[in-house]
Order: structure tokens, then sequence, then C-alpha cells
């Protein structure tokens, strides 16, 4: 019996003999399909391969925690710190002794919060390493292809994580789309449902976005004005290198304004 791994975007399943005929979520028109080589592994077989962890401060209390090179989508999860215990936001495949001796000495993790179901990866174990729950918007719970007693599902638009860090459901993306607002660092984490694009001065949001595809205005819209209530400053994205340190939050409310004059035929 093996937990298998799908090698392009690092989604874990069930205890079982062989691996699954597709993935799930590569199945989807959000990511593209797994055509690689090698299209399945397993935790040990992932963690044997040459990689080494990299482990980066964003800004006080913003930890950023990957491996050089990437697996699969690439995303870096952030250890948010907080005085009650600490957040991990987002998750990756990757869970050897070395990254959990970096995250205890960090102070553990009191949670595990989600954006969307590409990082969902290897999230059951992630909980049973560290004895702790993982927030799961409950729109996109036909996603979990791994199911566990240690994930919670909330609903609605905000859930409070207490110590001035709120998940707030933007949808587009997925349903349940989720970001985490920290009001103490004034620091939106967006994971890639409000995407840090090249052009640092402008964000970005797709249903889609390998297959391009652009979602409608109206909940673009919805999306903007569901961030509208919360004071931040920087934006950390989903990969490393993918920051925006200064006035992010009217960088959000224009960059949806340029997205819905286009999709109205007003070109930049």
């Amino acid at each position: 019996m093996a937990r298998w791994i799908c090698t392009a975007c690092g989604t874990q399943f069930p205890d079982v003999e062989a691996p699954p005929p597709v993935c799930a979520i590569c199945d989807d028109d959000r990511e593209p399909p797994n055509r690689q080589a090698v299209p399945w592994t397993t935790l040990p077989d992932l963690v044997a391969t040459d990689r080494r962890l990299r482990v980066v401060a964003h800004e006080p209390g913003l930890t950023g925690i990957g491996t050089d090179p990437a697996f699969a989508i690439g995303q870096r999860p952030i250890l948010a710190r907080t005085p009650a215990g600490n957040i991990l936001w987002d998750c990756m495949a990757w869970l050897d002794g070395e990254v959990e001796r970096v995250v205890r000495d960090r102070g553990g993790l009191a949670a595990i919060a989600i954006s969307h179901p590409h990082y969902y990866t290897g999230m059951a174990d992630w909980a049973h390493r560290f004895d702790c729950p993982v927030f799961l918007h409950t729109d996109d719970r036909e996603w979990i292809t791994r199911p566990d007693d240690a994930i919670e599902l909330w609903e609605g638009e905000t859930h409070d994580l207490g110590h001035g860090l709120t998940l707030i459901r933007c949808g587009g993306h997925f349903a349940g789309g989720t970001v985490l607002h920290d009001a103490e660092r004034r620091a939106l984490l967006s994971g890639d449902i409000v995407q840090v694009i090249p052009d640092r001065g402008w964000v970005s949001f797709m249903y889609s976005y390998p297959n391009l595809i652009p979602l409608p205005a109206a909940e673009v819209e919805r999306m903007a004005a569901a961030l509208e209530p919360y004071a931040f400053d920087s934006i950390q994205g989903a990969w490393w290198e993918t920051t925006i340190p200064h006035d992010a939050k009217a960088i959000v409310r224009r960059s949806a304004d340029r997205y819905i004059r286009a999709l109205a035929g007003e070109m930049p």
C-alpha cells in the first residue's frame, strides 16, 4: 500500500496498491494534464531526491518554507507566527525531518490553512506530524482527495483564526478560494487567488492560469469587494519572489478596475 503523490501538482491520495488512473486535480481545466515522465511518486521517494530545504524570512513573523529545486507546482508555504501558535499558510508535499525541525524550532504549528485545492498536497501528513487541524473552505470539499479527521471545513465569508489572522473567501480561481489577512503585519497572503504578476504594480485574477481562462467581471468585482474592509500594505504570493512590498491594497483595487474595463472592451 502506498500514498501516491501526483508529480505534476503534488496532490496526495489515500493508501492503495496502485496509483489512480488519473489525478483529479490535473484532470480539471484549471491545471494542465499530467504529462510527467514519472507521473506518480510517494513521500519516501520524494524526500530521497536531490532537493534542499529553502527558508526565507519575508518580513518579521512571516517565513517562507520550500525546496530548491521546486516540486510540482512549486508553491512555498508561509509560516505566520503568533503568540498563541503558528499558522502554516498553504502546504507542500515535501515533509521530512529537516522541515519538521525548522518548523518546531520556530514554535511548531497550531493550525494549517490552505488557499485552494492546488495546494492541498500532503496536508493530512502535515496535520498528523504537528498534531494540528487543517482549515479548508467547505465550497471546495469535493476536491479533498485524502479525507482525514484533521480537516475542519469552515463556511461563510470569513473565519477568525485569532491574533489578527482572518481567512477571507474570495472565490474566483476556486469557489472556496481563500486568502489570509494578517492585521498585525498589514499583509495579505494570497496564494494565487490574487495573483502577483511580473509587473509588481498590478495583480491579476483568473479561473485557469495555465489555460488562460478569465473570470467574469462580476466575480472580479466581488473579489475586490471582499477585500475592501481590510487594511494591507504588502502581498505575499504563492511562489518565491512574488512579493508586493508597498501600496498593495490600492494595487488590488486598480487591478480589478482595469480587468473589468478590459472585459468590457476598453483596452488598457
